[in-house]
């Protein structure tokens, strides 16, 4: 166990993970994308306690995070300093290094990395936002969903309502059947209108030469201005091709499998992506994301935030050249659910709440239990 002199050392770690099923308009239904089918959606809640406070922090993952934040990290951050979370992070990354730092690991660190972020805010009784420097008081969110496996009426009621709520740009999934992407995308550009930016997403589903092809019909047919993974996130240069050959306007996007500040750089370096993407609760929390947003910026890539809007809304706004947050269905569904005191949606922007401490959310206690499938707590 690590020790600190500071008064206000980690005394207390409660890890829970909750599996929550995929529902669509209050119902159980699978969901798909281009390359993957999927039923539920597993949270990995932190609650870490220091100088009679709790902060609270989440990532989106597997159930097996939840023995790797016990066994590999809980001890590695008990007694220290919740203001070191810089070097807490480092020794976190240390402490996963044979067990493989990116993937469940990255993402059992990036719970832990948000909680003492937030915990280090609201002993400060103060604001994560302002905390973090507020780049903003807000950023742009758009509505994220319209999966493959969803009817035409499904596609266009939810990008339809979407809209009528004040975002300003709608993203589908694309990728499971490429000769009908088409005509899918123009569904949905026709039941938004065209003052609503229409984003797609293949997650890696096509090849090169079908996503350049794809890409024109796309701007062409639909004024689509932003094209997420059009191949595979590994195929940095496939990315790169088609980044410099699409069509002007479109913005290529990339990165939300990036666990590592490497991932970002190598992608950076390889001019793979006009925008770049982040999940804090995959790259290593609030530490992770600062990194990644700061090595974009400072080669004047913007960055986007992938998804966990109820985070994001704070970290997206926090951090300079953030331009978006992707307010992601599953996730818009889970946090409601789970969670108090959600950023406000205001002229299609996230605006968390600056009066709050920390993130200024908590847990619904139900809800966590009925969801409930492992728990662990250091004081036990």
């Amino acid at each position: 166990m690590s020790s600190t002199a500071h008064e206000q050392a980690v005394d207390r770690i409660r890890l829970t993970a909750c599996t929550i099923p995929t529902t669509f308009d209050g119902k159980p239904q699978p969901e798909s994308d281009g390359t993957a089918t999927w039923d539920s959606t597993t949270i990995l809640l932190a609650e870490i306690s220091a100088g009679g406070r709790t902060g609270l922090g989440y990532a989106y993952t597997s159930p097996a995070a939840l023995p790797i934040a016990s066994g590999l990290l809980a001890d590695v951050v008990l007694g220290t300093d919740p203001y070191a979370s810089g070097g807490t992070w480092l020794a976190m990354a240390a402490a996963v290094r044979n067990a493989g730092w990116p993937g469940v690991c990255a993402s059992a660190i990036s719970a832990i990395d948000v909680a003492l972020h937030d915990l280090a805010a609201r002993l400060s009784d103060v604001s994560l936002l302002r905390m973090l420097g507020a780049a903003r008081d807000r950023v742009m969110a758009y509505g994220s969903g319209g999966f493959t496996d969803r009817s035409d009426r499904e596609l266009t009621e939810q990008m339809s309502r979407w809209a009528e709520e004040g975002y300003r740009a709608v993203k589908l999934k694309i990728g499971t059947h490429p000769e009908d992407d088409p005509r899918r995308v123009a569904l949905v550009r026709n039941a938004v209108g065209d003052d609503v930016q229409v984003f797609v997403d293949a997650n890696g589903a096509y090849s090169r030469k079908q996503a350049l092809e794809l890409a024109d019909r796309f701007m062409d047919e639909s004024h689509v201005t932003w094209f997420e993974e059009p191949v595979s996130s590994d195929d940095l240069a496939g990315l790169h091709l088609i980044r410099d050959r699409g069509p002007a306007g479109m913005q290529i996007a990339a990165g939300e499998y990036g666990y590592t500040p490497a991932y970002f750089h190598h992608m950076l370096a390889a001019e793979a992506v006009d925008t770049i993407q982040a999940d804090a609760t995959r790259c290593g929390g609030v530490t992770g994301f600062r990194s990644a947003a700061l090595q974009a910026w400072a080669v004047g890539i913007p960055s986007s935030a992938h998804t966990s809007p109820a985070l994001h809304a704070t970290i997206g706004a926090a951090m300079p050249g953030v331009v978006n947050v992707e307010a992601f269905h599953d996730h818009l569904v889970i946090e409601r659910q789970l969670f108090d005191g959600l950023p406000a949606l205001i002229d299609g922007d996230l605006v968390p709440d600056a009066t709050a401490p920390g993130l200024g959310l908590s847990l619904r206690s139900d809800a966590v239990a009925h969801y409930r499938v492992g728990a662990w707590d250091s004081a036990d």
